[in-house]
């Protein structure tokens, strides 16, 4: 069973897995629920997510999977670490057949708040303008 791509909610998500793929997505969404406690829950293209400001992690069960997205990319030690479950994108894939990696998913989860985060405000501003006096060319 896979879910239907008109899910309305996460619980309409979950409730169209098999019970092996809704047991280790619901163990993934609390995991990540714990670890970036601010985050809320969303469905983002059919898919359940977990947003601050914006949407930073996707979660998404398939038939031998448990998928991660978008890739980590400011953490080097982190990436290293999940080396194994990456694809060529960097996104995550963790089998259904294997133990989850709770404390490296939990890990991801963080990296990706941070990693997605707004800047803070007095970093967005726009330094301001020199301004430059207009000499007239010499003669």
């Amino acid at each position: 069973m896979s879910p239907s791509p008109r899910s309305r909610s996460v619980a309409d998500y979950l409730s169209a897995l098999t019970p092996a793929q809704a047991r280790a997505l619901r163990r993934v969404l609390a995991l990540v629920q714990k670890s970036v406690p601010r985050s809320t829950r969303a469905l983002s293209y059919g898919i359940p997510a977990f947003r601050q400001e914006r949407v930073f992690l996707y979660c998404a069960a398939f038939k031998r999977h448990i998928g991660l997205y978008p890739p980590v990319r400011d953490d080097a030690r982190l990436r290293t670490a999940l080396a194994p479950y990456a694809n060529a994108k960097g996104n995550l894939r963790f089998p259904l057949d294997e133990p989850l990696p709770m404390a490296l998913i939990g890990r991801v989860a963080k990296a990706l708040a941070k990693q997605y985060a707004p800047a803070p405000a007095a970093a967005t501003k726009r330094p301001a303008r020199k301004s430059a006096s207009r000499a007239s060319p010499a003669r």
